[in-house]
């Protein structure tokens, strides 16, 4: 299995397919990251790619996994990436 990108080898692909410098192209990438940051307890939608949803998770029972005992996990919000079908179809 290959490896992922790093952020130097997207931000370099992103500036050879967009003919434009990578300084423009880690600018593009930086906006776009704060966009997300900014909306995502609104929902934010990358369309072909995904949403960022805030999701409110209930109070649980769980067991830790050293002693077996039982512990209550308290509610916490979390936020989630939920993948478009789209991106589902093209790497599945």
């Amino acid at each position: 299995m290959a490896k992922a990108m790093t952020k130097s080898q997207v931000l370099t692909a992103l500036a050879e397919t967009l003919e434009i410098s990578k300084k423009d192209a880690a600018r593009f990438v930086e906006v776009l990251v704060n966009l997300a940051y900014r909306e995502a307890p609104n929902g934010f939608t990358i369309p072909g790619l995904g949403k960022l949803v805030v999701v409110n998770r209930k109070a649980r029972m769980g067991r830790n996994p050293q002693t077996g005992e039982p512990l209550h996990i308290p509610a916490k919000t979390v936020l989630k990436f939920r993948i478009a079908k789209a991106a589902k179809d093209a790497c599945l």
